[in-house]
């Protein structure tokens, strides 16, 4: 993993989680930063799937009528 630079931030969490967490020694710096990763990941994922939603359903009706282009050299 690339060694980004940091940047501080104020964040409002639960109070018994955050106290949970640092009972267990869950660095919460660590944590939040990859729940925020997932968080990112995911979004950009749902908003992939938004912008590409018509070309994708075209491709699939295509495939539906024609059925797949290479269908016929498929070992399986």
């Amino acid at each position: 993993m690339n060694a980004q630079p940091k940047k501080a931030t104020n964040l409002t969490l639960d109070a018994s989680l955050i106290e949970e967490a640092r009972t267990l020694d869950v660095n919460l710096s660590r944590a939040a930063e990859e729940g925020l990763r997932v968080a990112v990941r995911q979004a950009r994922a749902d908003r992939w799937r938004a912008e590409n939603a018509e070309a994708l359903a075209s491709s699939n009706a295509w495939v539906e009528q024609h059925g797949l282009p290479l269908a016929r050299y498929r070992a399986f």
